[in-house]
Parts: C-alpha cells; sequence; structure tokens
C-alpha cells in the first residue's frame, strides 16, 4: 500500500483532518478526521514508496502499550479505510 499524493494531515480547530490538494482529489465529500494515532500513523508512512498493515502495527507498538495482535488487527482496519476513503492505494 502507499499514501495517495495529494493529501495533506492539517490541525483544524484542534482535530486532524486529511485535507485534499489539487484539482485530482477536490472531492470534498469524504472529509476524514483522525485520532491521534490515526494521525500518527500517517505521519509516519506519507512520505514512504510504500508500507503494510505490519508496519503501521509496528509504529502503534512502538508508541503504545498495545499487544501485537491488537495492533495487526487496528492497523488492518485502518489501512482498509484508507483505501476506502481514497487517500491510500494497493
Amino acid at each position: 500500500m502507499r499514501a495517495k499524493k495529494g493529501f495533506t494531515l492539517r490541525t483544524v480547530v484542534g482535530e486532524n483532518i486529511i485535507v485534499p490538494e489539487g484539482k485530482e482529489n477536490i472531492d470534498v465529500t469524504n472529509i476524514v478526521s483522525m485520532n491521534e494515532s490515526a494521525a500518527l500513523l500517517w505521519q509516519s508512512i506519507v512520505d514512504k514508496e510504500s508500507f503494510t498493515a505490519e508496519d503501521l502495527a509496528q509504529i502503534l507498538t512502538d508508541n503504545y502499550e498495545v499487544d501485537e495482535d491488537t495492533a495487526l488487527t487496528d492497523a488492518t482496519a485502518i489501512a482498509a479505510k484508507w483505501i476506502e476513503t481514497g487517500i491510500a492505494e494497493e
């Protein structure tokens, strides 16, 4: 997987929001709001060539008190959500 180009994480009124940039990403019907851990994951992978759910799980276990199985379950779910909303692609 990889993050699609043209999406930037910004903090707006204390909330983490993915902001589309450029004409190709102008569809604002899918505003993506992220909690603190999702924002950390996004910041960690946005400039990488690619990432896996396992990479995301490792970031979670490195930064939070969470076991590997829970981290992988959560990472897999968020990666699928990012693909569904169009901010990441396989």
